[in-house]
């Protein structure tokens, strides 16, 4: 089936370019990439970060009832702001 694109003009460039590294036409690049968006979606597999919290016993006594103005106030000590 043929459609009618209108891609912005750096991005159709560095598609072909893409697409002449790769060996393919410009119509397969885009195939693929449709493919791919569609075959994610389709599983609900998108990105997903990855729990990276440590152990801890939370904040520090200065900063456990004070919150974010105290935080940041402690942040910023002595650099003149």
């Amino acid at each position: 089936m043929k459609i009618k694109l209108e891609l912005p003009g750096e991005l159709v460039a560095r598609a072909k370019a893409h697409a002449a590294r790769e060996g393919v036409s410009l119509d397969s690049l885009i195939e693929q990439g449709l493919r791919m968006v569609l075959a994610r979606r389709r599983t609900g597999h998108g990105f997903r970060l990855r729990d990276r919290s440590v152990e801890g016993r939370g904040l520090q006594p200065p900063f456990r009832e004070g919150g974010w103005p105290v935080i940041r106030e402690a942040i910023y000590e002595g650099r003149g702001a």
